[in-house]
Formats: structure tokens, C-alpha cells, sequence
């Protein structure tokens, strides 16, 4: 076939839908996701990590960009903070077909680029709802393949970022596609970190976003990208997606797909989250006659989720063991029953021991459209109850309300140290941008509960009067 004959590139198609207008229900959604990411990164700060990267941005160079607690600093300090906070406690969004979190990547970004250009709140959201489209769409055609070696969220999340990026610099379709072509070039992110006791996984959501808004920045300066990047015969399919799905780059779809992203309330890996709600609702039961927790679930659920016993925070949001063990012992999983200091809590470690794990293949054959898991408790009385839960609270099928959304984000601001007062000034701001809001408000705001996050809350009051007059 003649370069003449070839079909378009693949990045050059979809630059054309996602420049499409962006209507105010997907913006709303946009500015609701927007308050969920910052609920998750205030209640990320109080971990090690945290303190860690505001060390290390307080070291860059200051510049236009706000971060969550070093201050203004220049971009790419500033999204090494914001990104890797976003999944600290893994309660950020996801996206089922995908398998990845988009918002923990292009939301600081789309903020990020907002603040270098002065762009309006409209723009921001675009941006966003844009960078989820690609984001979603370009993991959805990676398959299941590529998620065995490669983390979705930083392959993928690398061409939403830039995305993002592009639309708030008003780049054109070309444009656009080049900056897609040059974040994927470099995109990345093994899942080796899982297997050792590192943060890596959030700081791969800071890569992507650094290469995103780089890559956006160059394609506004001209310079081209590899438009073949995904289907090229060196391309990111030939490479890391041996069940690739290209026709999902351009799938019809009813509406924006931001609106299929799930929302998670519980701080736990996302797989372990349909156990958990099928073990709340058989609830309520005495955690000492407990005999046996059985789970049937889905085969990347144990592969990601099948741990004893976790000798770390992180491992123990990776536990489906520790989780249903705390389900049952304390009810509904907060953040502070996978802390360290929770791992070794009385009954725990006999009630992971009576947790039992299985694959379903019904359940398995449904993933990924759908995560789900089945969950058999037995009492030591013999009774047996069942409860299954092909989705979880969260999805589109069993939505979170915006009300569910602000009480999630204001028990992570409190479970970070955050004074009510100030993340409810910064939760109304966030909102507040689909509904007239300035983004001079948000960032006011934002700067705020920043200070928070610099100087573990004193002097961190918000100035409600100076807020509200941006």
C-alpha cells in the first residue's frame, strides 16, 4: 500500500473528535471530578510521600503554578506534587474499559496550564473533559495485555495530559495530534513497583503529566510528533499491546466518556471494591462467629489483591484480605483502617486468615466492562449468606451523588489535617466552576488549603473575605 493509500494516522482522527464542543452537563461532571481529585490529595498529604515531594518542589525554581504545599513553583515541580498526591490513598477516579485513573493526571495539568495561559474556568473544564476522552479512549484500545506489564494510567494518561494541555493553549487538530504523537513516543510505567515496597505507582501519574504539558508546549512551538505513534510498526501496539483494540480510539459514543468514570469511596485498590460492598451489605453479623469469607471474583482482582498478609500501608490497600477483614471488624473501610499503625489491630490478622479467594470465570469473562465479586460468609453456627455485586458503588450503575462526593471529600481533608473551613471553601470553588465560578476563586482557594498542606495547618485559616473577592 502507497503513503498515498495508507488511512489517516490514528491520533490525526481522533484529534478531530475531541475538539468538538464541550457541553455544560459533561463540564459539570468535569468540575465534580475536580472536587474529588483535590478531596484525594488533601487526604494524601499526611503520608510519608508527601512530605517528601514538598521537599523536593520547595527546592525548584518559584514560578506561576500552584502546588498542593510548596507554593508556586514552576510547572513541572509543581505536577511532580500535585499528580503524585491525586492517588496517594487510591481512592482516584477510574475508568472500567480502561483500567486506569485519568484524573489524577490531567486535572493538575489542565490546572497547571490554566494558570500558565490565565485561562477561564470554562477552559479548564474542556480541558478536562478533553484529556479524560483521550485518556480513556487511548486505554481502552491498549487491552489487557498491555495491563499485565504496563501501568494504563502512565501509558495512556501521557497523551490525555497533553491533551489537556493543548486545548487550554487553543491548539488546532494538527497541533493537537503532534502533541499526542510526542507524549506517547516516551510514554511508560511498569508494573514492577507493585511487587517492591516503593511509591513509584503515583509518581508515574507525575511523569505522565510533566511529559503531557511538555509534549503540548513543543507542539505549540511547531514541532512535529510521530502521528503513527499507536498503530506504527514500532509503534506502541507493536510494543506492549499484543491484543491491542484500535477500533475503541474511535467508538461511537452516547456522550462525553468522563461521564463513565467511576468514583471510588473506599481506600482501597479499586479491584477490591465490589467485595467490599457485597460484604457491607451482608452486614450487619458478629466478626467473632465468623467462620469463613469466601470471594469469587475476577483474575486481575487476585492478581493485584491477593495478600495475607500486607506489611505496609500501601500493601494493605492492595489486600482484599485486609479489606473484607476490616469490613468486617469495623464496617464501612476508612482511610485510617489501612494506616501501618491499623495492620496489626486485635482480630484483624485472624479475620484475614478466614478470608479465601477464588476466580469466578462468569466474573472474570465480565471484566473488564464490569468488576465484580461474589462473597459467601459463613457463621460458625453453619449459616451461610451471599451477596454478589457485578458493580461497584461508585460506577455508573450505582452512582455516587454529589452529596456522596463532598462527604468522601471532606473526610479525606480531615483525615489530612485540613481545618472543615477551608476545604469546604475549596470544595464550593470547585464546583462553582461549572456554574459561573471564576478560576481566580478555585486557585485562591487552592493556594489556601496549600498553605495547609505547607505548614501542617497553622496560619492556614482562610481568608473567606480575600477568596471571595477574586
Amino acid at each position: 500500500m502507497s503513503s498515498q493509500d495508507a488511512p489517516p494516522p490514528l491520533l490525526d482522527l481522533l484529534s478531530a473528535r475531541l475538539l468538538a464542543p464541550v457541553d455544560a452537563p459533561a463540564q459539570r461532571r468535569a468540575a465534580l471530578l475536580v472536587l474529588d481529585w483535590l478531596g484525594c490529595a488533601l487526604g494524601a498529604r499526611r503520608l510519608p510521600l508527601a512530605a517528601q515531594l514538598r521537599t523536593v518542589c520547595a527546592q525548584q525554581a518559584a514560578g506561576p503554578c500552584s502546588s498542593l504545599g510548596a507554593g508556586r513553583r514552576e510547572p513541572g515541580a509543581a505536577l511532580l506534587l500535585n499528580a503524585a498526591l491525586g492517588n496517594g490513598l487510591e481512592m482516584d477516579d477510574v475508568d472500567r474499559g480502561a483500567i486506569l485513573h485519568p484524573g489524577p493526571v490531567v486535572i493538575p495539568v489542565a490546572l497547571a496550564a490554566a494558570q500558565l495561559r490565565g485561562a477561564d474556568a470554562g477552559a479548564l473544564l474542556a480541558a478536562v473533559v478533553r484529556g479524560y476522552e483521550a485518556t480513556i479512549r487511548i486505554g481502552r484500545s491498549l487491552g489487557r495485555g498491555h495491563y499485565r506489564y504496563w501501568h494504563p494510567t502512565s501509558t495512556a494518561g501521557a497523551f490525555g495530559a497533553a491533551v489537556a494541555a493543548a486545548s487550554v493553549f487553543g491548539l488546532d487538530a494538527s497541533a493537537l495530534a503532534d502533541a499526542m504523537g510526542t507524549a506517547g513516543s516516551r510514554t511508560g510505567g511498569l508494573w514492577q513497583m507493585r511487587h517492591e515496597p516503593v511509591p513509584t505507582k503515583s509518581l508515574h501519574n507525575s511523569e505522565a503529566a510533566r511529559s503531557g504539558l511538555t509534549a503540548a508546549l513543543l507542539a505549540q512551538a511547531g514541532i512535529p510528533g510521530p502521528r503513527r505513534v499507536l498503530e506504527g510498526p514500532q509503534g506502541l501496539y507493536a510494543a506492549t499491546a499484543p491484543d491491542a483494540a484500535p477500533e475503541q480510539i474511535l467508538r461511537d459514543a452516547p456522550d462525553w466518556l468522563i461521564h463513565t468514570t467511576s468514583l471510588k469511596p473506599w481506600a482501597a485498590c479499586r479491584h477490591a471494591h465490589p467485595a467490599i460492598d457485597a460484604l457491607r451489605l451482608l452486614r450487619p453479623f458478629d466478626p467473632v462467629r465468623v467462620a469463613a469469607i469466601e470471594v469469587a471474583t475476577y483474575g486481575e482482582a487476585l492478581q493485584f489483591c491477593d495478600r495475607l498478609e500486607p506489611a505496609t500501608e500501601a500493601e494493605a490497600r492492595f489486600s482484599l484480605q485486609h479489606a473484607l477483614a476490616s469490613v468486617a471488624l469495623h464496617g464501612d473501610p476508612a482511610p485510617h483502617h489501612f494506616s501501618a499503625a491499623a495492620l496489626h489491630g486485635s482480630g484483624l490478622a485472624a479475620l484475614r486468615a478466614k478470608v479465601r479467594l477464588r476466580l469466578d470465570p462468569a466474573l472474570d469473562a465480565a471484566f473488564p466492562r464490569h468488576y465484580g465479586a461474589r462473597v459467601r460468609l459463613t457463621m460458625l453456627d453453619g449459616s451461610v449468606r451471599e451477596q454478589t455485586c457485578l458493580d461497584a458503588w461508585g460506577d455508573p450503575e450505582w452512582p455516587m451523588l454529589e452529596s456522596d462526593v463532598r462527604s468522601k471529600a471532606h473526610a479525606l481533608a480531615a483525615w489530612g489535617g485540613v481545618p472543615a473551613d477551608a476545604a469546604g471553601l475549596g470544595f464550593d470553588a470547585a464546583l462553582a466552576l461549572a456554574d459561573g465560578g471564576g478560576l481566580d476563586t478555585f486557585v485562591a482557594a487552592f493556594d489556601a488549603l496549600g498553605q495547609c498542606a505547607d505548614d501542617e495547618g497553622e496560619g492556614c485559616a482562610p481568608d473567606q473575605a480575600r477568596i471571595a473577592a477574586r
